[in-house]
């Protein structure tokens, strides 16, 4: 008996298209990485004595350049005033406020990629009760004697309104997470236009 449900079934979402991941459980296109590394975007001073967050104005200003709430357009402007206020220091503590800003978006990157994966589990789990759904739904009309191919997709879906609603669910997952891939790069995008930011004021 023919049970599989080609387009209500597929198990990879619109983010699988470009190839198999590395990672069973990375959905993502993009290839799974991972902290951003130092010496991939900074080409200014090696590490200093102390840490970033032990300076108040460097952590304040760290943060705010970290979150995704501050567009980067205002980041220069922040960062020039800061630069100039630093005074002697000023190498050091703009080595610290990128070691800071680093720290931060490293700390948010891990936190988005782990949310991904805990999605992408939810989605696998999903597929999977729907799959196991319309094979029941297949079987029990099978066993009611239709004429009809009551497995194809649009014969289902009419008859068991739940697989519909199923589905919809997981391509509206499935579409959310298109976008939600995104985010890893868009951060290290950010951190990379930071460093280049700060290391201009050295």
């Amino acid at each position: 008996m023919r049970k599989i449900l080609p387009l209500l079934l597929v198990l990879a979402t619109p983010a699988l298209a470009g190839g198999p991941p590395v990672d069973d459980d990375w959905p993502c296109q993009q290839r799974k990485t991972g902290a951003i590394s130092r010496a991939a975007i900074w080409a200014g001073p090696e590490v200093f004595s102390g840490r970033w967050d032990d300076d108040s104005q460097v952590a304040a200003l760290a943060r705010k350049l970290a979150s995704r709430r501050t567009p980067l357009e205002e980041a220069g402007p922040l960062i020039d005033a800061f630069a100039k206020e630093a005074g002697a220091d000023k190498d050091k503590r703009l080595t610290l406020l990128f070691d800071g800003t680093l720290d931060l978006i490293n700390g948010e990157r891990a936190k988005v990629m782990a949310a991904i994966t805990r999605y992408a589990r939810g989605q696998k789990a999903l597929a999977a009760k729907v799959r196991e759904d319309a094979d029941k739904a297949a079987d029990a009309q099978e066993s009611q004697g239709y004429g009809q191919d009551i497995t194809a997709p649009d014969a289902l879906e009419k008859a068991h309104p739940e697989l519909k609603w199923d589905k919809r669910i997981f391509d509206d997952r499935a579409q959310a997470l298109t976008y939600v891939c995104e985010s890893p790069v868009l951060l290290e995008k950010r951190a990379f236009a930071l460093a280049r930011a700060i290391q201009e004021k050295l």
